[in-house]
């Protein structure tokens, strides 16, 4: 007889309780066919309702069986709180087959789990995989994507389509694929595991408060022989930016904050050296630079957020170094 594969689904809420419940909702209609699925519900330290909100859901609905919650004592990032629960879950007696790092912004439409299991099982050599995220309407978006590097950033400081189109081989998000196929990594909002992959490279880097631990850890990954495709067959909604602020509607009227400096700085330091890095910096903002010159004499609107190229300069490998 052919037992069912297990997986824990892995969510980490800060301050998003009723996102939360929500996503757990989603996931309650996929447990049918999936007898081995369970779910650790990570509170990342977030010191409002979110305990009680996320407790009381799980008691009223019946989730018990299949939902824990775990409270951290501190917040110590994405990374942090996925490894607080995938640690034990790897040295426990029955490990299971699969982790799926889910957002708790996300809400997972029919068959999304299913679908990626089946190309797991049809694929054995495949360490991750990534779903189409949607808007609710079903819009989809940007989910697979290239690693970074200095061509890419000089194009998303400029915006200039036909520099865009010059550089089309080094964009970090292709144009949106409606078929399987491999990709450089994707989106840690919905990203499956295979345990072998955590055995063989270690967990995600928690030296990344938040945002590039899953470009890190999706390198890592491929350089240890463990590639990482997109599957549009499973398909999660994405409410985005609703858990960090940096994405998303509001995010142009927020400063960006330090920490997405700091991640991106330690990743082109880690992989490429500081040299690397800080010409990166570089492109960027002689890139932004040119934009918001542009922007001036063509009166487009201000869309990113507030002080970004002051902020990128004093973060920057040009200014910190390797640090």
């Amino acid at each position: 007889m052919v037992t069912a594969p297990t997986i824990l689904v892995v969510i980490v809420n800060y301050r998003t309780p009723q996102l939360a419940v929500d996503c757990l909702r989603s996931l309650d209609s996929e447990r049918s066919t999936l007898p081995n699925l369970q779910v650790a519900m990570v509170d990342n330290h977030s010191e409002d309702d979110s305990l009680a909100v996320i407790g009381e859901a799980i008691a009223r609905e019946g989730w018990q069986s299949w939902v824990t919650l775990h409270p951290l004592p501190h917040n110590g990032g994405f990374a942090h709180g996925n490894n607080a629960v995938i640690r034990p879950a790897l040295e426990s007696d029955c490990p299971p087959d699969y982790l799926w790092l889910l957002n708790p912004d996300t809400v997972v439409r029919p068959g999304s789990l299913t679908a990626l299991l089946a190309f797991f099982k049809e694929h054995p050599r495949v360490g991750i995989a990534g779903s189409r995220l949607e808007d609710i309407d079903g819009r989809p978006q940007y989910s697979a994507f290239r690693f970074p590097s200095l061509w890419s950033e000089f194009d998303q400081g400029l915006r200039l389509g036909i520099v865009s189109k010059l550089l089309s081989d080094w964009v970090v998000a292709p144009p949106i694929a409606g078929q399987v196929m491999p990709t450089d990594w994707v989106a840690g909002a919905s990203m499956m595991v295979r345990s072998a992959v955590f055995t063989e490279i270690g967990l995600l880097d928690e030296a990344y408060f938040m945002y590039y631990e899953e470009v890190d850890f999706c390198l890592r990954a491929s350089q240890a022989g463990w590639p990482c495709w997109y599957v549009p067959e499973s398909r999660v909604v994405h409410l985005v930016g609703q858990s960090s602020g940096v994405t998303g509607a509001t995010a142009a009227q927020r400063r960006r904050p330090q920490y997405w400096f700091d991640s991106r700085r330690r990743y082109f330091c880690r992989y490429y050296g500081r040299a690397y890095a800080a010409l990166t910096d570089a492109a960027w903002m002689l890139g932004f630079g040119l934009w918001q010159l542009r922007r001036w004499l063509q009166r487009k609107p201000a869309i990113d957020p507030p002080l970004l190229f002051q902020d990128f300069l004093r973060h920057s490998a040009l200014v910190r170094g390797g640090e």
